[in-house]
């Protein structure tokens, strides 16, 4: 069927975060005094929840440890973080061609919603979403599958019409989850093996590829 409406994932699918995001978990374990080591990757946290991560970085699952690591890591993130981040090239013209074929635009992002808001209008990016969706301080709509559910029924959305974009084995899993139809892209943090394991659709490798998967170019 075709589809008539798009979920975009942010981090590693519109905006390459890693910068702001690895340092501001750097921080907040040197705060913690927990500190990773400066020449090991970090990649892996990128698109996961952050509580996830911490308790794996931490070894420790107990979640008082990982709401204050989150704090401190807010902390920075809050005020630097969010803003040490680049959009992929190419992906506004093809945002922009979406659109103007009538496509809805909408963002789901585990991201907090007051910052992936904060983010697309720094980039000016925006202006081609409908709503941008994210979870909520207190945890809410952290996992995929919650996300997708959510933005489902807020938009009264029909599943076989929608189609949802992102990087990570989360966004493939939570688009399972609701019947909803995926398409893993390569250029963020997830590996095609990864993407393909978790059952997506179709890879993606360029941003433009997108347009001729839809049948726009």
């Amino acid at each position: 069927m075709p589809f008539k409406t798009l979920l975009f994932d942010l981090d590693g699918t519109l905006t390459d975060p890693k910068v702001g995001i690895t340092e501001s978990i750097r921080y907040a374990l040197a705060k913690m005094e927990r500190p990773y080591p400066p020449d090991a990757s970090l990649d892996w946290c990128i698109g996961p929840p952050l509580q996830e991560s911490f308790a794996k970085l931490l070894q420790n699952d107990d979640p008082q440890l990982g709401q204050e690591a989150l704090r401190l890591f807010r902390e920075r993130f809050s005020t630097v973080g969010l803003f040490e981040n680049v959009p992929y090239p190419t992906i506004s013209g093809v945002l922009s061609t979406l659109q103007a074929a009538g496509l809805n635009l909408f963002i789901a992002t585990s991201k907090p919603a007051v910052y992936a808001q904060q983010i697309v209008e720094h980039f000016e990016l925006a202006h081609y979403f409908k709503v941008v969706y994210g979870s909520e301080l207190n945890g809410r709509f952290t996992h995929k599958n919650e996300l997708i559910r959510h933005v489902l029924q807020q938009e009264k959305l029909d599943p076989q019409h929608t189609l949802m974009i992102g990087d990570r084995e989360h966004d493939i899993l939570g688009a399972k989850a609701n019947d909803v139809a995926a398409a893993g892209v390569t250029w963020g943090y997830g590996s095609p093996e990864e993407l393909s394991a978790a059952g997506a659709n179709t890879l993606l490798h360029h941003p433009a590829e997108l347009l001729h998967f839809l049948n726009l170019a």
